[in-house]
């Protein structure tokens, strides 16, 4: 199981809305066949597993593991537990069952009434934390949020006044790396109106081979011009704004009130979208604003060595420390959400 874990990985940042899923076939201790779901609409894990195996009669007398339940309906795939079935495996393991109703348990039934002998809930938790994002947009009907941000060591995460420099970078190039690194693994990523027109950010991966997440932007009266990078057409954009606006094909434009509840009803949205996690980079108010409506599982918060005295603080946040990594003469501090 830890060995689809870790197959399973591989389709970080890929696989949306699908989940991440390894899978592994063993015949008598050893394993002939294994894979991972790479990417939404192609062949899941167990198929790539199954087609991985040289000597197919050996099916019939092999284990399956995989680390979530084979789903059981037709989407763009056909269903894994059919294939399983049809290719006489007698014996699956499964690390934890599916949270989508179009599966929850209908693939572990349907295995049973098969015939197969079923182990479930193997190495459940780890399974489960594998799917953190998946798992949270099925339960919580949400998107699986992440805060991140940069900070000085007096606290402040901008200047008081940027001059000419535009960003002001408060840590080094690999804590901006590990960054984009990041950016690459989540659905979308959300920073607010001051931050784009102060910093023109582009909001991608450029310093990390992957995929560029969906650029989510507050704008609450349009003020954000066309010309600005986050405009440049290369990535989808969401606008949220009070005012209405006709949306494109890369440009969507959704309206929200700006008096209450601002983060609620952008995960709303977001989840009528199929988009399972959020990156939350900036500024400041815009982090406040879903720290204070505890909307939030995970925050990440670079420290350089840099003072600024003066300037703009850092979101105040009550959150359980996990981690610290040093990136050179930076700090990476990892947090988790325990009030949720």
């Amino acid at each position: 199981m830890k060995r689809c874990i870790a197959l399973a990985k591989n389709g970080l940042g890929t696989t949306y809305p699908n989940p991440l899923v390894g899978s592994v076939i063993v015949h008598n201790d050893t394993i002939i066949g294994e894979g991972w779901h790479q990417q939404a609409g192609q062949p899941h894990a167990e198929v790539h597993a199954i087609q991985s195996v040289q000597e197919k009669h050996l099916l019939k007398e092999a284990t399956l593991y995989v680390n979530l339940e084979p789903c059981s309906h037709f989407g763009k795939t056909p269903p894994c537990s059919n294939l399983i079935i049809e290719m006489g495996i007698k014996k699956v393991v499964i690390g934890c069952s599916d949270p989508n109703p179009k599966v929850a348990g209908k693939g572990i039934q349907r295995l049973k009434d098969a015939g197969c002998e079923v182990m479930e809930n193997v190495l459940q938790k780890e399974c489960e934390a594998l799917n953190k994002r998946f798992i949270t947009f099925h339960h919580k009907k949400r998107p699986y949020v992440i805060l991140k941000w940069a900070e000085t060591q007096d606290g402040f995460i901008a200047p008081k006044q940027k001059r000419e420099q535009k960003p002001v970078w408060i840590t080094n190039e690999f804590s901006r790396q590990w960054a984009h690194k990041m950016r690459a693994e989540e659905q979308a990523i959300l920073v607010g109106t001051t931050t784009v027109l102060e910093d023109n950010p582009s909001l991608t991966t450029r310093d990390w081979k992957g995929p560029s997440p969906i650029r989510v932007l507050l704008d609450k009266n349009l003020k954000i011009p066309s010309q600005a990078s986050v405009y440049d057409g290369s990535v989808k954009t969401m606008i949220f704004s009070e005012i209405e606006k006709k949306s494109t094909h890369l440009l969507v434009f959704e309206t929200i009130h700006f008096s209450t509840a601002v983060a609620q009803q952008i995960c709303d949205t977001l989840f009528q979208y199929e988009i399972q996690s959020l990156m939350v980079e900036g500024g400041a108010k815009t982090l406040q604003t879903f720290i204070d409506e505890n909307l939030w599982d995970e925050a990440f918060v670079f420290k350089g060595p840099s003072i600024f005295t003066e300037g703009t603080k850092a979101p105040v946040m009550a959150g359980t420390w996990i981690t610290e990594t040093k990136i050179k003469d930076d700090s990476l501090f990892h947090f988790i959400n325990n009030k949720l």
